[in-house]
């Protein structure tokens, strides 16, 4: 008897070993198609805000002082470009302002609605401003804090080369800042920002005394 009982028990015994195999066999199967429908999915999403067949998405932005056309370099900052157009596409811009002008600078905007009211933005992205594209007259960069990746909405055009802006190593001083794009029409327009008037408003300073409203930024189809 104990031995018909050392048997029943030994193939018992087998037979749970081969339900956890089928068990840990089925768990990987999911995992694995799990992965796959997520990537698939996480790809599409992609998509959608970068079409792979055009290979410099076009913007166009409307502001109260006239338009500005940029091209957006996806293949030298994809998650610049990517976080970029998620503003666009949301409307985020329509409605904020350039709240920074700094002559033979820069000009600022993407942040804040009139009367210098702060957006609530999406996460901060990672800082692409290794990707060789420099900080030249025209070239549109990701505006930020001290901190390396804080860049969310804010972005900047350059009205000079500014050299001193660019990545030079990977220290907090010499990161540099992102440039993702190019004003491909309307510098015009932008050096008109540029000669606004400009005083300080609470603790920000260098803002427009009258307004400089961004109407509408949308990507061309």
């Amino acid at each position: 008897m104990p031995r018909s009982r050392r048997k029943e028990g030994s193939i018992l015994f087998g037979q749970g070993r081969i339900y956890v195999f089928l068990s840990l066999f089925i768990v990987a199967g999911a995992l694995l198609c799990y992965n796959k429908f997520y990537l698939a999915k996480n790809e599409s999403e992609v998509k959608k805000v970068i079409n792979p067949a055009q290979e410099k998405p076009k913007i166009v932005m409307e502001t109260t002082l006239g338009t500005i056309r940029l091209e957006l370099y996806p293949e030298q900052a994809p998650e610049t470009v990517a976080n970029f157009l998620r503003y666009v596409e949301s409307g985020f811009y329509n409605g904020t302002i350039f709240h920074r002008v700094i002559p033979a600078f820069m000009i600022q905007g993407g942040g804040f609605t009139p009367g210098m009211q702060r957006k609530q933005t999406f996460p901060p992205i990672n800082n692409e401003a290794a990707n060789g594209l420099l900080n030249e007259r025209g070239t549109i960069a990701m505006a930020r804090t001290s901190e390396i990746n804080s860049a969310t909405s804010q972005f900047f055009i350059n009205l000079v080369d500014n050299p001193h802006l660019n990545h030079r190593n990977k220290s907090a001083a010499g990161y540099g800042y992102c440039v993702f794009g190019r004003v491909t029409e309307g510098m015009d327009v932008v050096d008109r920002i540029a000669m606004v008037p400009t005083g300080q408003v609470g603790p920000f300073a260098d803002v427009p005394r009258e307004e400089i409203v961004i109407l509408a930024v949308v990507k061309e189809p």
